[in-house]
């Protein structure tokens, strides 16, 4: 019999369940934190941050000290994949990424058809020195965008209320979008690739955008390219935990589950307890899903909605989580009593 690892994330990735589940939280290193805008004001832009690997570690890091989640996550961003491949990426303080050119069908040429690893060294180096710093029992978290919700961005150039760009483009000319899916299913096997070769324990896909996508479309830009990165990652590595997150799949969650193969699927704050224990959880294991906004209000509300999650899940395989990131205006005070109903009940 396998030996259960010693971090209760991995444990419930291999399929072991607890009473106590795991807890981490999406965007767990941020702006909510005061420690994090001291560091954030030392460097000149959001990318900056994220290619210094001495201050993206330190701030990686900071959730762990302050709350003693069971992981972290690597502080980075989903678009430093579009920077590798060639297309300018910046972050203007208001209005969040700027990304040229705008990718139409002409344009996907320019982009290189390799990644470049090399333009990503910091962030490796930033999972290095993570990983010797946390106890055995914290895993370390690494990440990509999903190449829908990539894309989506390397379209508009900018993040879009309902992608529209990217969704016309893929109606009006499916083969050039498709050409830009492949793209950046190699580069996002390659990435992921090279985060587990530097240490980090797990992965995880968001694809933040997946609910805008209904039937084929769902399939082909949503449910493929996940399936692709996960094979991609099992050819070379067949152990690879890799947590997907669909957000916003409704009744599409469980095709996702089982067609990509992912390790464990994390779910939004719209997907109903008893039908992600009655139906997702037999797949295999499930994170989630707390309101981030519960969060933000704390109190008995949180609190009873914590307690809810867990005795919903915690039977079977599962690691407690929000239903996307934490947002800004949360007090620090309450993620702390989070943890503590969570662990304690």
């Amino acid at each position: 019999m396998t030996a259960v690892p010693k971090s209760k994330l991995l444990a419930a990735l291999s399929g072991h369940a607890s009473s106590i589940p795991p807890v981490w939280l999406m965007r767990q290193a941020g702006r909510y934190l005061s420690e994090y805008r001291a560091i954030r004001a030392r460097v000149p832009s959001f990318l900056d941050l994220c290619f210094t690997p001495e201050l993206a570690a330190e701030v990686t890091l900071q959730p762990i000290r302050r709350f003693a989640f069971d992981a972290a996550i690597l502080f980075s961003d989903i678009l430093v994949v579009p920077h590798a491949l060639g297309q300018t990426v910046t972050f203007s303080a208001g209005e969040g990424p700027l990304l040229a050119p705008q990718m139409g069908a002409k344009d996907i040429s320019l982009l290189r058809r390799d990644i470049d690893l090399t333009a990503l060294a910091p962030v490796f180096e930033t999972v290095e020195r993570v990983r010797g710093q946390l106890a055995p029992e914290v895993a370390l978290l690494g990440f990509c965008g999903a190449p829908w919700t990539v894309a989506t961005y390397m379209v508009a150039g900018r993040g879009t209320p309902d992608q529209a760009p990217a969704r016309v483009l893929a109606y009006r000319d499916p083969q050039a979008f498709a050409a830009l899916i492949d793209i950046l299913v190699d580069a996002s096997s390659a990435y992921l690739a090279r985060q587990l070769d530097a240490g980090v324990d797990a992965v995880q896909i968001f694809d933040t955008w997946a609910g805008v996508l209904s039937g084929e479309d769902f399939d082909r830009w949503c449910i493929e390219p996940a399936r692709r990165i996960v094979a991609n990652l099992r050819a070379r590595r067949p152990d690879a935990k890799i947590i997907g997150f669909p957000r916003g799949a409704g009744l599409l969650y469980s095709d996702y589950f089982a067609e990509t193969k992912v390790t464990a699927i994390g779910l939004d704050t719209t997907v109903p307890l008893g039908i992600a224990r009655d139906q997702l959880q037999k797949i295999g294991p499930i994170q989630g899903n707390l309101d981030p906004l519960l969060v933000v209000a704390g109190g008995e509300a949180m609190a009873a909605a914590a307690r809810q999650i867990v005795a919903a899940f915690s039977r079977r395989p599962f690691i407690f989580n929000l239903g996307h990131g934490i947002v800004p205006e949360t007090p620090p005070e309450h993620v702390e009593q989070l943890v503590a109903v969570v662990r304690n009940g």
